[in-house]
């Protein structure tokens, strides 16, 4: 779910529900690590960190391996597909159960398309950025 400060704010997940696409959306778990999912249903609540969360039925953190595509948050993504996240790892442990055929895409702001970013061995690249300026931009993905 983008926060307010991010690209697709409060369009993104309607915009998959009405392509008729089933949106699962993270919960942060009250403890741990593993990012669980939940299917939206339009009704949002705050939940841990304030971050708004579905309230619809809660899934695990295995469920994410059954998405076509996901839209991973990131601060910065590099022409190379390197994703820069906020820095909690919850996403690079949720990648661990996407499928290697699953697209993965970060919607971030034009000047956030960087050209280099540093890597570490357990990322996953992003195979597409959505940006306001450039829109849909396939990258050349290595993982």
């Amino acid at each position: 779910m983008p926060e307010p400060d991010e690209p697709g704010h409060g369009r993104l997940p309607a915009a998959f529900t009405q392509l008729g696409s089933r949106v699962l959306l993270p919960v942060v778990p009250a403890e741990g690590t593993a990012l669980a999912w939940a299917v939206d249903t339009g009704r949002l609540a705050p939940g841990r960190y304030g971050l708004l969360e579905p309230l619809g039925p809660r899934l695990g953190p295995t469920a994410i391996g059954t998405a076509d595509v996901v839209v991973v948050p990131a601060l910065a993504v590099a022409r190379d597909g390197t994703r820069l996240g906020r820095g909690g790892g919850y996403y690079d442990r949720a990648l661990r159960y996407v499928r290697p055929d699953t697209a993965l895409v970060a919607v971030v702001f034009d000047d956030e398309l960087v050209d280099t970013l540093p890597t570490e061995p357990h990322d996953r690249t992003v195979s597409a950025v959505v940006t306001p300026s450039g829109g849909w931009q396939a990258l050349p993905t290595g993982s």
